[in-house]
């Protein structure tokens, strides 16, 4: 359940940063595709701290929270890469 809330909150942070980027600016493309560009590393932070948080607090391992990582990560930023190709 965890899991689902973090990957929810990683495509509400695209949504935010999809909607400040078409608001702050002429709203073009452009802004659109480094909204998504900025996305990217945001979003590898924040999972590589719910990683992070997961093996020293939690008790797991790096071997048992690594997939966990991937998906995380690997969802929302499928959608700001489609995004990103979408308006590139």
């Amino acid at each position: 359940m965890r899991t689902l809330m973090i990957i929810f909150g990683g495509f509400a942070l695209l949504g935010i940063c999809l909607a400040a980027g078409r608001f702050v600016g002429s709203g073009n493309a452009k802004n659109l595709v480094l909204a998504a560009q900025l996305f990217l590393p945001l979003w590898l932070a924040a999972a590589g701290l719910n990683m992070y948080i997961g093996v020293t607090r939690a008790g797991y391992s790096v071997g048992e929270e690594l997939p966990i990582f991937l998906l995380i990560f690997s969802l929302p930023a499928a959608a700001a890469a489609f995004v990103w190709w979408k308006f590139s």
